[in-house]
Formats: C-alpha cells, structure tokens, sequence
C-alpha cells in the first residue's frame, strides 16, 4: 500500500483554512470592539498602525463585508475538502464525519477562541491585524460593493431603507457613561457631570435662569444710602439697576466697581452716582442654549447677562455660574443655602417651593422626575393635572406623590413630594 501525500495536502490545507477563518472571526471581533477615541488618540500622536485601525473603522460596512466574505469563503471551502477526504477514505457515510467535525472544529478554533482573544485584548488585537486586513477590504472591495447593492436592492423592494450608523457621537457617549455607571464604573456625580457637559446643547439659557420675580434689583431712583445697603445686603456681586420700571434695565452695579467707589468717595456718599457707576447690562435671547451663551460668557469675558423673550421684555438673568452648574452641580459658596427652597423630612417626603426647578430637586435628591413640559415642579404638577390645584389636593405620577400645601392667586408656592413604588402611580 503506497502511501497518498493527497491526503497529508488536503488535511494540511483544511489546517490552514481553520486557522485562516480563526483570523477573521477574532479580526472582526476587535476592530468591532475596538475603542476608536483610544485609536484616534494613538493616530494624533503618530501610530501608523492606529491610524490604519481608523480607516478601516470608518468604513465599517465595507470592512465587514469583506471579512464575512473572507470568512465564508475559507469555511465553506474547509468543509468541502474535509468531506471529499473522508468520502475517499471511509466512503459515503463519511459525509455525516465530516459534518460532525468540521462543526466542532469551527466553532471552537475558529470562532470561540479567537473572539475570546480579541475581545479580552480589542485594542492590541485590532492594531496587529489592521495591515493584513487592510489588504483583504482592497482586493474584495469590488464583490464587497455588488453585494451590498444587491442587499440594498432587495431590501428596497420590501419598502426597507439601509441606514448607517443610527447613533450620533453625543448619544454613543452618553451610552457608554450610562453602561459604565451600571457596572460601578462611574458614581452618580461623574455620571452627572459627564451628562452635563453633554445636554448645554440640549437646554437654553430659559431652563437655568434667575426668574424675574426672583431677581435681586435696585431702583436707580434710590438714594446713594439705600442702594450702598441693599447692595451690602445682598448676596449677589451683581445687580441690575432699574428706572421707573423693573423690566426697564439701565445698568448691573458690580460689587467691586461700588467699592472702589465708595473708597474714591471718603465716606461721602450723597455725590455717589449709582448710574454712572452700573455697567453697561448684555442682553440674550431666551432660546440661546447653554454651550453657545457659555462661548459667548467666554468670548465677552463676562459672567452676567439678562434674559428676554423675543418681544424683548425681560424674563430673567443668567450666570456663568449657572452654566457650570449644569456640568459639576451646585456650587455653593459661605453666602449660599445649600438647596434653597428643597426641605427633605424626617418620613421621606421634601417639602419645595413651587418655583423649585425640577433639575435642581433631581440634582439634590437624585430622581428622575422629567423635565421636558416644564422647568419648576409646580409647572410639572399643573402640566399632568391639567388644572392649578387647591391646596389639600394630592396627585401621584411618575413615581411620586404630590400634596398641594400653598397657593398663592394661580401660582403653587409649597408642594409636599414623596416617592412612591412604581406600581402605585396612577
């Protein structure tokens, strides 16, 4: 009996073939998985390898095509071999051996191992395998491109439109800081402020504002003594000065500027001109968002602008501090109260002012009361009951249960908010 060398070939070649079908499954894996803000930062800084990771990722259609067709086309051809060797060596029956082990072959040489690899290592695993792979998406382009013409055709025919990536770079962030804060990786505070820098687009300068009638002011027709005091009292470092009107700003007095003033004056404050010491007050529309009023903060190097509507009548203030809030939370300072207007109580419950903003009591009490119909919870409590309640009135939704105390004329001054289980809500 001589000895057949076609054999030894064509298990040989069936080798190879697993090993090269290992080499796409793990390839697809990594560059799949691979953190592109890792390889965007290996590219800036001169790595050829990354650089290749890059291009490939951006042509993910075109890269994966090539790679399920690269990957198809070894298995189907290490199946096909392994059968014609075991019909030549058992006969017939050797279809169904062939089938049973090039099964198991597959699936644990070709694809659970080396996706377990890659996926332990995606970064190392995708910069190793970006040239070869990179050689592969060029000579396959051409059928990669017809079948993805065929696959958009018949999709089409079905009333189908292929889309390409459903998620913009702001929701991709986000998603991984909420999967990383559900694995621990993130706290409740990194993952606020991380979402914070992420919704000033998303928020307009109307949603953080001071409201009018919460504004601190002087009136410019006030003697030197009273606005010296109430600019003394007051815990702001900036004030609008008004005349004959609230809404009529003329000028924001800064502490510092009244200071000096007061200094220059030795004491002697009837000469002392309140007007003419106010700055020139900067105003901005109501729809400005949050990441363009704080490029204009930055740009003016100012922390101060009031707010008005498109008539322009005046709807209230806002700061840079305001703004930095909505990324690294409440800022406080030995003047401020930490939560003005959110009492927590001893049973669970939080009595807040109406005027409350419903982004605060989140912030303060770690909820998730939506914000989307109103900005202060007295807004939210109206909006879903479709009235202006009585006190006495109790109404729950979203988890929580809402007891009117006080009203004031149609404005609800006190709520009582306490959570509730879910179930419980109507």
């Amino acid at each position: 009996m001589t000895f057949d060398w076609t054999i030894v070939a064509t298990g040989a070649a069936i080798l190879a073939l697993l090993m090269l079908s290992g080499f796409f499954s793990g390839s697809e894996t990594a560059l799949t998985a691979v953190s592109r803000a890792r390889m965007n930062q290996l590219d800036n800084e001169g790595d050829e390898r990354a650089h290749r990771v890059m291009n490939l990722v951006e042509h993910r259609e075109q890269l994966i095509g090539a790679i399920l067709l690269g990957n198809n086309l070894v298995n189907i051809l290490a199946s096909a071999l392994a059968t014609a060797l075991f019909i030549k060596t058992i006969g017939p029956g050797g279809v169904i051996y062939a089938t049973i082990l090039m099964t198991a072959l597959v699936l644990i040489f070709s694809e659970v191992l080396p996706k377990t690899y890659a996926i332990s290592n995606p970064d190392g695993t995708a910069r190793a395998v970006a040239l070869p792979i990179s050689v592969v998406v060029r000579v396959f382009s051409p059928v990669v491109a017809a079948v993805q013409a065929i696959v958009r055709g018949t999709l089409r025919l079905f009333g189908i439109k292929a889309e390409g990536d459903v998620l913009s770079a702001h929701e991709e962030i986000r998603g991984a800081i909420e999967l990383h804060h559900k694995e621990g990786g993130f706290e409740g505070a990194d993952r606020q402020m991380l979402g914070g820098i992420l919704d000033l687009r998303d928020y307009t300068v109307s949603d953080v504002m001071v409201h009018r009638k919460s504004m601190a002011m002087i009136d410019a027709s006030d003697s030197p003594e009273d606005a010296i005091m109430e600019a003394l009292e007051s815990q702001h470092t900036r004030l609008p000065v008004w005349r004959e009107d609230p809404e009529n700003i003329i000028g924001v007095l800064h502490a510092k500027d009244l200071s000096r003033a007061i200094k220059e004056a030795k004491g002697d404050f009837q000469n002392l001109d309140v007007v003419a010491i106010a700055r020139e007050p900067w105003f901005v529309p109501e729809t400005t968002n949050l990441f363009e009023q704080l490029n204009a903060f930055r740009a003016k190097r100012e922390h101060f602008a009031l707010v008005v509507d498109e008539y322009g009548a005046l709807q209230g203030l806002v700061t840079l501090e305001d703004i930095l809030e909505e990324i690294v939370g409440e800022i406080e300072d030995e003047h401020d109260q930490p939560v003005e207007g959110v009492l927590p109580e001893p049973d669970g419950s939080v009595i807040v002012d109406g005027d409350v903003t419903i982004r605060d009591l989140n912030r303060a009490m770690d909820w998730g009361l939506p914000d989307d119909e109103a900005v202060t919870v007295a807004g939210l409590v109206i909006h879903e009951a479709q009235t202006i309640p009585e006190p006495g009135q109790i109404f729950s939704f979203h988890g929580h249960r809402f007891a009117i105390l006080k009203r004031q004329r149609n404005q609800l001054t006190q709520i009582r908010v306490t959570p509730t289980p879910a179930e419980s809500s109507e």
